[in-house]
């Protein structure tokens, strides 16, 4: 098992966009990704996340892996890997975000939740780590994870999206991340967890 340190707020790799694997209708999957999908999915266990995308461990490959929860009760989870994802539908929010509804968190912004507003529905099409064609689609959490992972592989972090009053407060957050010591990489398994109980 290989666990790799994710990048946080302020590092560059994080606001660039990622770049597709070559190979157009059939991604070449060399040696070297499947590692890196590897480690990606190692890494999002360990985290204990929903999703984790290539750019949050430092590679520019447009790749995301997921292990998140679904339904109602969110007892049953889906688990994969997405290569080269296409945002192929969702449907944008139609009111502000709820404080209480639309929590969410980023392994690259620790120990923060803001609320944002998101679709309830989306559909991602790409490849499978086989490099088979495949769409992933879900509602709910899982919605809101394929949002989360595109954005990322955009190079946009969910606390760039945020609206007013949340875009101050969290703006003031990450000043404080600075000065906290999770100005850093942190590696799951090994550093204390940012969203654990305290």
């Amino acid at each position: 098992m290989t666990v790799l340190p994710i990048r946080v707020v302020g590092d560059p790799v994080l606001h660039a966009p990622t770049v597709p694997l070559p190979g157009g209708d059939r991604p070449e999957l060399t040696d070297a990704t499947r590692q890196l999908i590897a480690d990606m999915v190692d890494t999002l266990r360990e985290s204990r996340g929903v999703g984790l995308s290539a750019n949050q461990i430092g590679s520019s490959a447009r790749i995301f892996v997921y292990d998140c929860p679904e339904g109602v009760e969110r007892t049953e989870r889906r688990r994969g890997v997405v290569v080269n994802p296409v945002m192929v539908g969702s449907e944008a929010p139609t009111e502000p975000p709820d404080e209480d509804r639309d929590q969410e968190g980023c392994l690259s912004v620790p120990g923060f939740m803001f609320p944002i507003a998101r679709s309830d529905w989306a559909r991602v099409r790409g490849f499978d780590g086989d490099g088979r064609p495949v769409v992933v689609e879900g509602r709910s959490v899982f919605a809101r994870m394929l949002q989360h992972e595109m954005a990322h592989l955009d190079g946009i972090l969910y606390v760039d999206q945020l609206v007013e009053p949340y875009a101050t407060v969290a703006n003031q957050a990450l000043k404080a991340l600075a000065t906290s010591g999770w100005a850093k990489p942190w590696t799951p398994g090994v550093d204390p967890h940012p969203f654990a109980p305290s």
